[in-house]
């Protein structure tokens, strides 16, 4: 019996090569497994037709992620803001999440689980990171992070008191 593959089945084939094969082998495990279809004239017809449509759709998918990643690319930076010890290294972290919202507030809707950052960004610098937008597209993203200026607190003049901790001070 003819059939044709629609997964990778060991020690026979491809997806979409025809193979011949005993009938019982196609009818009890090949076509209730959904790993190959009779090949009749309608049903190969009909197969390539489909591969016709999906290579339409696949082309319209990567030019839209081509698209996207020049757009993601030309926006710029994304510069960050963190508290950070005075080694450089960061109280926090900016992690996906945060690439996410930054992307959002440039006007791009991402899913932050395209957005493949190894381990989160810890120190202060410059990062890449890398947005994977289709299987066959990924932008590269420059991260800036820059620690955040800390204000003295306000302390009293040298000749006035601090207000006692019940009373404010009279206006």
């Amino acid at each position: 019996m003819k059939v044709i593959l629609t997964d990778f089945v060991e020690h026979l084939g491809d997806p979409g090569d025809e193979v011949n094969v005993a009938q019982g082998y196609a009818r009890n495990f090949l076509i209730p497994n959904k790993l190959a279809f009779a090949a009749t004239p309608s049903a190969v017809k009909d197969y390539q037709n489909n591969l016709r449509q999906r290579a339409r759709k696949l082309a319209k998918m990567v030019t839209e992620a081509e698209a996207l990643k020049a757009s993601l690319e030309a926006a710029g930076d994304l510069v960050f803001t963190r508290r950070a010890g005075p080694d450089g290294k960061l109280f926090g972290s900016v992690t996906a999440a945060d690439v996410e919202e930054a992307l959002q507030a440039k006007g791009f809707t991402l899913d932050k689980r395209k957005i493949q950052l190894g381990q989160p960004i810890k120190s202060l610098g410059e990062a890449n990171v890398t947005v994977k937008l289709h299987a066959k597209v990924s932008a590269s993203l420059k991260v800036v992070v820059q620690a955040e200026v800390e204000e003295a607190a306000p302390e009293a003049a040298p000749g006035e008191e601090a207000a006692p901790s019940g009373e404010t001070p009279a206006a």
